[in-house]
Order: C-alpha cells, then sequence, then structure tokens
C-alpha cells in the first residue's frame, strides 16, 4: 500500500502524523509527505520521503497584515477568523493543485492529513482517492459549519460538487487520539471515528538532553512552553519566570527555534531557558507542565500523567483548557490578566494539591489502554480495499 501524508505547514499538525507514518512503514507499506518546503527537511530528517507542495507557514506578523481583522481578534474569535482566513482560503488555494499534481504522478493508494488541511480532501476527492483525518485539535463543529461555503468554493475550483452533506473533512475515516473521556461529552464526533492512543513524536531533529539535566537536583521539576506559533508572547513567559525563580523548583523554559532565550535576561540555577528540549526525553522527569494549552503538549503530558497550568490564547486552546479544568487535570489563568504571583500561586497550589495529579493519572491509565497507530493500518487498507 502507498500511503501520502499531507500536512498542513506546522510543527504541531505534522508531529502528531508522524507516528502513523512511522506505523505504515513498520507494517511495510511506502510512505511519502507533502508538505511545505520549510517543513521537508524536518519530515526527510524523520526517515520519510519528503514532497515540497504548497506555501509555508504564515508568522504571526504575516497573517495580522494579510488579514487585519485579525488583530485584535483573541481567543475562540481569532480561532474562528484563523478557519476562515486560513485553513478555509489561504492554505488550500495554495495547496490543493500541488497537492492533484503529486498525486497523479506519484499515485498513492490513500492519502492521511491532519484535520485541517481541507486543500488534501478536496485533492483526494478529485482524484477518487480514500483519505483519513488525523484529529490535531479540539473538534468544533461550529466552525466546520462556518467554513462549509467557502469550502465548496474551493472544491468548485477543481471541478467537484458541493459538499452536500457537509462530511467531506471526514467522510472516510477520522483517527482520533485523544482518550474519549477527555473529549467533550456534549460535542459528538463522527460516525467515521476511530480512537487510538496519542503517541507523542517531538524528535525530528535528533534533539538530545542538554547535559545539565544530569546535574538536577531532587526539587520538583516545572516544564513551560508556548509552542511554536504563539512563542512570540513574551510576556507569559517572563510572568512564569518571574513567579518561579525564588521557588523551591526547577524550571525548564523552551522558548522555540525561532526566539532567542537571552532576552529574558540572567537567570539563577534554578531556572534554565532553552530553545527546544524534546518533551518526550523531558516529562518523565517532571512534576508539572505549564503551557498555553496547545493540544499536542496537553496529551503528551497527559500521556505522562502530569498535571498543568493553562493560559489558552487562541486556536483550540480555550476549549482544551476549560475541559482540563472540568476534568481536574490543570488550573487555568486568563492570558490578559497574568502576573507573576498568579503564575507562582498556580503553580505551588497545583503541585501541592494531589487532585489534579491523581485525575492525570486516571486520564494516563485512558490513554495506555487505547490500540496503537498501528491498529489504523487495517482501517486504511479496508479504504483501499
Amino acid at each position: 500500500m502507498r500511503v501520502l501524508f499531507a500536512t498542513t505547514p506546522a510543527v504541531g499538525h505534522v508531529h502528531p502524523v508522524i507516528p502513523f507514518a512511522l506505523a505504515a512503514v513498520a507494517g511495510g507499506h511506502e510512505v511519502a509527505f507533502a508538505t511545505s518546503p520549510a517543513m521537508a527537511g524536518m519530515v526527510e530528517r524523520s526517515g520519510f520521503r519528503s514532497f515540497p507542495v504548497g506555501v509555508n507557514l504564515l508568522s504571526q506578523g504575516e497573517v495580522d497584515q494579510q488579514y487585519p481583522q485579525m488583530r485584535a481578534a483573541l481567543g475562540k474569535d481569532r480561532a474562528a477568523l484563523a478557519w476562515q482566513n486560513l485553513f478555509a482560503e489561504h492554505y488550500p488555494k495554495a495547496v490543493t493543485g500541488g497537492l492533484i499534481e503529486l498525486a497523479e504522478t506519484w499515485r498513492p493508494d490513500v492519502v492521511v492529513h491532519d484535520d485541517v488541511n481541507f486543500g488534501a480532501c478536496i485533492a483526494a476527492e478529485r482524484l477518487g482517492i480514500s483519505y483519513a483525518a488525523v484529529q490535531t485539535v479540539a473538534f468544533r463543529p461550529h466552525l466546520y459549519a462556518l467554513v462549509h461555503d467557502q469550502l465548496d468554493e474551493r472544491r468548485r475550483e477543481v471541478g467537484l460538487p458541493a459538499d452536500v452533506d457537509g462530511m467531506m473533512p471526514f467522510r472516510h475515516l477520522f483517527l482520533s487520539p485523544f482518550p474519549r473521556s477527555y473529549l467533550n461529552p456534549d460535542v459528538a464526533l463522527p460516525p467515521t471515528s476511530r480512537s487510538v492512543r496519542p503517541v507523542p513524536f517531538d524528535r525530528s531533529g535528533g534533539d538530545a538532553l542538554p547535559d545539565w539535566v544530569a546535574r538536577l537536583t531532587g526539587r520538583p521539576l516545572v516544564y513551560l512552553t508556548l509552542g511554536t506559533v504563539f512563542n512570540y508572547r513574551a510576556d507569559i513567559f517572563s510572568a512564569f519566570i518571574d513567579g518561579l525563580r525564588d521557588e523551591p523548583v526547577e524550571l525548564v523554559v523552551t522558548v522555540g527555534r525561532d526566539q532567542d532565550p537571552s532576552q529574558f535576561g540572567p537567570q539563577p540555577a534554578n531556572v534554565h531557558v532553552e530553545r527546544y528540549v524534546p518533551q518526550t526525553l523531558l516529562f518523565p522527569r517532571c512534576a508539572l507542565v505549564v503551557s498555553h494549552a496547545g493540544s499536542g503538549t496537553i496529551m503528551a503530558a497527559l500521556t505522562n500523567g502530569l498535571p498543568m497550568v493553562l493560559v489558552p490564547i487562541a486556536a483550540d486552546q480555550p476549549e482544551n483548557a476549560e475541559r482540563c479544568a472540568a476534568l481536574g487535570v490543570a488550573r487555568v489563568l486568563p492570558a490578559a490578566e497574568l502576573s507573576p504571583e498568579m503564575a507562582r500561586r498556580a503553580v505551588t497550589d497545583v503541585l501541592g494539591e494531589a487532585s489534579h495529579r491523581e485525575a492525570a493519572i486516571a486520564l494516563r491509565d485512558e490513554i495506555d489502554a487505547l490500540p496503537g497507530p498501528e491498529f489504523t493500518l487495517g482501517l486504511l487498507e479496508q479504504l483501499v480495499a
């Protein structure tokens, strides 16, 4: 079976798909990726053939310049505008034609894509190829409804009829690497959904732990990240650094490969600011995770049974944070009102309360019981058949 993995040009959408590609290779299938030129190197370092298709991820400044209505939007409002402007317009316009051309020459038997890569659905339907979506963000039916007409326009551009039943994004198979109890019980997944175990992947660059990790004390290890898109929020980083630098914890801060750790100035010995440290290597040593409530970081934390402090900014982060709070695995803080004292109090409270840790461990046990990515190979083979 020849499998083409088509991904939105962002680390948070490429990394969640890679475990399924690794399972396909282990199962003896031929695999290739179609992603942006900037992501191609990362995919190739992970061991896969890569075809550069589409455009690179827009920076925060480029988004605000091209779509000025997004400049002042925050939280769920910004998420809606992102779906309209980026996922239903900018990226599918840039990628659909290239995917059609690639599929006509490489001829995959099935296409697997992240759940907001709508250009992959359109290209696959245009060529009559079955496709499967991997859920990488919170499932929000109102956003699919919001962009339905725009996606129909993208379909018309390649000669496809309207998507009357609205099932195009998950018509054949929707792979959900989330434990069922984590998902919002008031929001039903598509009937094509199959639950699989989330397998965090974050070592596409051959990264290892820094040398100083071996010299850490026995104090609780707190990890802070804002992912790879919202890591421009230096104010959030500063609030936790200032709030925790004098506390009896080891604080590890990763600001992203495109940010400079020195911007936060000299730090005491218990504060370590790096560009990137693989979560899969560090989380087994952690006591608590602080993040922007991105889906990938949350699942990586829960896979390790770690409680969290969350500061949602935009995208699916507000919904993720609300769910984590409801499940008792996290304390949620407002980004607009965050202060060092608020950050310090939230971290020390969660570290001192057993309930958050116990709730996270319960989710970890549920995750461990799910079938792994290899389970999906039979599902993909059924689509091809």
